[in-house]
């Protein structure tokens, strides 16, 4: 009787314990990813959001390569995809999203190049394009909290001059904002929001958390820091959600928190708009 018993309860408690870490992990990421996606909505900057998370999944593969930690290689290879975007936009051949386009989908297919060559070395592809929430190690709960948090503290010392380069970049440089150290941090910190977010809601699906909850907020928002504040609590609710969706009806955690994150959009649709006074 009491080994039956503990057949049952052994079970559920190792359900518990991987659906909270999937649901400290994933308020983690939903914590750091909206202020920092504010950014991109208000620069529209999702096409760029969107190039840095394909090439994501080449820095996977560098990190295999290397047998160094994965999300330090995402890290680096997002940092210098930014940094070639910025150099190639001095040039004034081409629209910035036609370069943006051909960095996304040249470093995606590089990914997937070098993976086909990697013949002793297997990699998730579906989980890291998609995520795996519900596979969540403590380190990776610590990652993302520990990233969070250093990401978080320095969007706040940079929060003005990123919003005054947001407004107008001529008159911030005018001020004395030091524009290209600026953009840089802020490409460091995106860059860090993906590689911690990576296998919370997968590569191809982390820009649609930076962007929907942001997006969702600006509605009822008089502030930027308003909407900072309500698009955390919005890509909270939807990774909770999302999470409580995905265990009542067996759906893909990352996408069910996409699809929360969106239902939320389009139901902020249909209220009125905050009016300011």
């Amino acid at each position: 009787m009491i080994s039956q018993a503990k057949r049952w309860i052994t079970p559920i408690t190792i359900m518990d314990d991987f659906f909270i870490r999937a649901v400290i992990a994933g308020l983690g990421v939903a914590l750091v990813s909206a202020p920092v996606g504010c950014f991109i909505v208000w620069r529209r900057m999702a096409f760029f959001g969107a190039t840095l998370a394909h090439a994501a999944l080449l820095g996977v593969v560098v990190g295999f390569l290397l047998s160094i930690d994965l999300v330090l290689a995402v890290i680096v290879v997002c940092v210098l995809v930014g940094l070639t975007l910025f150099a190639m936009q001095r040039q004034r051949t081409l629209a910035d999203d036609t370069l943006l386009g051909i960095l996304a989908h040249a470093a995606l297919a590089a990914g997937l190049i070098a993976v086909a060559f990697m013949e002793t070395v297997r990699i998730d592809l579906v989980g890291y394009l998609f995520g795996d929430i519900l596979a969540v190690t403590p380190w990776d709960v610590l990652w993302v909290w520990g990233g969070g948090i250093a990401v978080f503290a320095s969007l706040a010392v940079i929060w003005r001059p990123l919003l005054s380069i947001t407004v107008h970049e001529d008159l911030a440089r005018v001020d004395g904002v030091p524009v290209a150290r600026i953009r840089f941090l802020f490409v460091l910190l995106l860059s860090i929001v993906i590689a911690v977010a990576m296998k919370i809601v997968g590569i191809l699906l982390i820009v649609s958390l930076l962007i929907i909850p942001p997006a969702t907020a600006r509605r009822f928002s008089t502030t930027p820091e308003q909407m900072a504040g309500l698009g955390t609590l919005i890509g909270s609710i939807s990774v909770a959600a999302g999470l409580a969706a995905s265990l009542q009806w067996d759906t893909p955690a990352g996408p069910s928190i996409v699809a929360v994150a969106t239902l939320l959009f389009f139901g902020s649709l249909a209220t009125p708009r905050r009016q300011t006074g």
